[in-house]
């Protein structure tokens, strides 16, 4: 062993120490004494290999951790691991993969590193996130020129190779991270009450692309016109003509039946309708079915819910949804348009039709209907049993509606609509009329009320701090935390957050209604991360890249989480929506600003 590389495994265990000592003595004050020399050489007889260096030096230095809290651990990759631990988890290990033991036997030295659940000659020297055998870091002890190698277990998904070829550059880099409060394989070490912790934090793109602006530059695709029928030739004598459509000599299979989604408002006229669905002004207009389908499969559309409404009845108004995420089954939804009147829903989902009754927010089950129909495409044999192919999966009739049951029962509650409701409507008839239409700024879901009490938040005990903070203090500090929060993320660069976080600051309160500013700024947010996935999706399946990237989705995902933030802030207990604050603060400094705030 060179000298070189003993004082780098030295120094790296030296600063460690200094900086335990100095910023979190709980944590110094579990490293274990030195581990004896003879039970290195005993594990080493006991398991049949030879300790690499870096692991020999390093137990030499500390046995490993005491396992309790606020031990040193290496993040995901858990504590460091004792010569009895070391044993432990190397015969545990060699036990569970002795079923493929025989089939491994086979492969090359490569292979086993690449492919093998378990080399005889692996010691895992940390103890995982559960601080069990489960996962953690190991070393390859087998001679050659990847002794030493580091590695990472996971038992759901096997072994992977890391970039540190020796234990002593992972107790390098560790120490690095501690001095200097740099990411240690991707997360930052800290101190905090005495204790080694660890916190993500991160950083996001300043100026993100808006899939939004992207629609607004795509123009809405049209319909083509229909041409004429080319003139019919009259032959001078008899003659068949055989059409082969996509059921061969008999054309093409019937249209299945158009059965959408849809809800019928009583009271109300499809322009308010498609107000309170939450209609984009600036696409609204008449649309045929094709039409309306045709641009919502488009980029115009930004992957924007696509609806028509239209009167039917005597007083009602309906919407068909068209494309985009399904609209009409969110309590949300259904609260909006039932303000003040009835709403009835007509779905089929599978083998299921369902008839939804709402009154002014509140769903009235007793005048529901629900249908279940069995699957009718399957294939059975003369003997009733499921004709299996050699796949065994069974065999299905192409063009069949799987539950014509439901298909039926569509219909069926369809009339029962006109006869209890006074609804008169028939979904083929209104395929080639123009309606009213419009692409859809979704509303948001209902804030979830808090079901459990708040305790620890990254290793925070925020559940004592609101114990011991009066109300009033600790508002005032979480409104500080909210406002870092939303510059972390970009949000208060819009006028209506930012005047939103003003009033906060203040103790003012704040609009929050549906419709108003504040409300439509949050929903155009939500749709841009929405638009943004749709579009990195749709590229996976096309050549061209697509205009946005992963990192733009991160940051619309930053910026829509903060709003749901704001959001918990101004409409839950105090203590609920710290929790959620707190969880997505992105600077790893942010326990000291708190007790900053908590101090003033």
């Amino acid at each position: 062993m060179s000298q070189s590389r003993l004082s780098e495994r030295e120094e790296s265990w030296d600063r460690i120490e200094s900086w335990l000592a100095r910023h979190a003595p709980v944590t110094h004050g579990l490293l274990r004494p030195p581990a004896v020399l003879a039970d290195i050489a005993a594990a080493e007889l006991r398991l049949g290999v030879a300790f690499p260096p870096d692991l020999r030096e390093s137990l030499l230095r500390h046995d490993g951790v005491e396992l309790q809290d606020g031990t040193l651990r290496l993040d995901y990759y858990g504590p460091l691991s004792g010569v009895g631990e070391i044993v432990w988890s190397a015969e545990f290990l060699r036990e569970v993969g002795e079923d493929v033991a025989e089939e491994e036997a086979e492969l090359n030295e490569e292979e086993r590193d690449e492919y093998a659940y378990w080399p005889y000659e692996r010691l895992l020297v940390t103890l995982g996130i559960g601080w069990q055998s489960s996962d953690g870091l190991f070393l390859v002890t087998r001679p050659g020129p990847h002794h030493g190698r580091v590695g990472r277990y996971f038992d759901e998904t096997g072994s992977t190779f890391t970039p540190w070829s020796g234990l002593r550059h992972v107790l390098s880099d560790f120490a690095t991270a501690v001095e200097n409060g740099l990411p240690f394989d991707g997360r930052t070490p800290l101190a905090h009450e005495g204790q080694l912790i660890w916190d993500g934090g991160g950083t996001v793109v300043a100026d993100p692309t808006s899939a939004l602006d992207v629609a607004a530059g795509a123009p809405e695709p049209q319909v083509p016109a229909a041409e004429p029928a080319p003139p019919v030739p009259q032959p001078d004598g008899a003659y068949a003509v055989i059409t082969f459509g996509g059921s061969g000599f008999f054309g093409p299979e019937p249209a299945p039946p158009v059965q959408p989604d849809v809800v019928f408002v009583a009271g109300i006229d499809p322009g308010d309708l498609l107000d309170r669905l939450g209609s984009v002004p600036a696409t609204a207009g008449p649309r045929s079915r094709e039409q309306t389908r045709l641009s919502a499969g488009a980029p115009w559309a930004a992957h924007r819910p696509t609806v028509r409404a239209g009167s039917c009845g005597d007083g009602w108004s309906y919407a068909t949804q068209e494309g985009g995420d399904a609209q009409f089954g969110r309590p949300e939804v259904l609260g909006r348009l039932s303000r003040g009147t009835r709403v009835v829903r007509l779905a089929k989902q599978g083998y299921e039709v369902r008839v939804t009754v709402v009154e002014d927010g509140t769903e009235r089950p007793e005048a529901g209907h629900r249908v279940e129909s069995p699957r009718e495409d399957y294939v059975t044999g003369p003997d009733g049993q499921p004709a299996l192919g050699r796949d065994g999966q069974q065999w299905q009739r192409i063009g069949v509606d799987p539950w014509p049951g439901s298909t039926a029962a569509y219909a069926r509650l369809l009339a029962g609509l006109t006869a209890e409701q006074g609804i008169s409507w028939d979904p083929a008839d209104d395929a080639a009329a123009p309606l009213a239409s419009a692409l859809l700024l979704p509303v948001l879901d209902e804030v979830p009320k808090a079901r459990h009490p708040v305790t620890v938040v990254r290793d925070f005990d925020l559940g004592a701090i609101v114990e011991r903070t009066p109300p009033e203090r600790l508002r005032c500090a979480m409104a500080a935390q909210l406002a870092r929060l939303a510059s972390e993320t970009g949000i208060d660069g819009y006028s209506e957050i930012a005047r939103a976080l003003e009033q906060v600051g203040r103790g003012e309160p704040v609009d929050l209604r549906a419709d108003e500013a504040l409300d439509l700024r949050m929903r155009t947010i939500r749709a841009e991360v929405r638009a943004v996935r749709g579009l990195l999706d749709a590229a996976r399946h096309q050549p061209d890249p697509a205009p946005v990237t992963e990192a733009d989705l991160a940051v619309w995902h930053g910026r829509d989480a903060t709003a749901g933030a704001l959001r918990r802030f101004l409409l839950l207990p105090l203590p609920a929506a710290a929790e959620t604050i707190l969880s997505l603060r992105m600077s790893v400094h942010w326990r000291d600003e708190l007790a900053a705030d908590l101090a003033d």
